[in-house]
């Protein structure tokens, strides 16, 4: 990982067309500015780390869900 310090009003580039920009700092708090093209996806972290648990558990059905499809298939009447 690459560490550095910026000031407000500095930036980082990287590659040849993505730059990111200190806007402010408050406390604890620092804005940046994401300057990329709309082909490059820029998300935060932490909602991606939400998505990818909320598609886990909704590809891991529960067992009692399996044992109540199971049974209603064995039940359904055959064509």
């Amino acid at each position: 990982m690459l560490v550095l310090s910026r000031h407000v009003g500095e930036s980082i580039v990287i590659g040849d067309n993505v730059t990111i920009t200190v806007l402010e700092v408050r406390g604890d708090v620092v804005r940046v500015g994401i300057d990329a093209p709309r082909s490059v996806a820029v998300h935060r972290a932490e909602l991606l780390r939400e998505l990818e648990d909320t598609n886990r558990e909704a590809a891991s059905p529960s067992e009692s869900d399996v044992a109540s499809l199971t049974e209603a298939l064995r039940q359904r009447p055959e064509a």
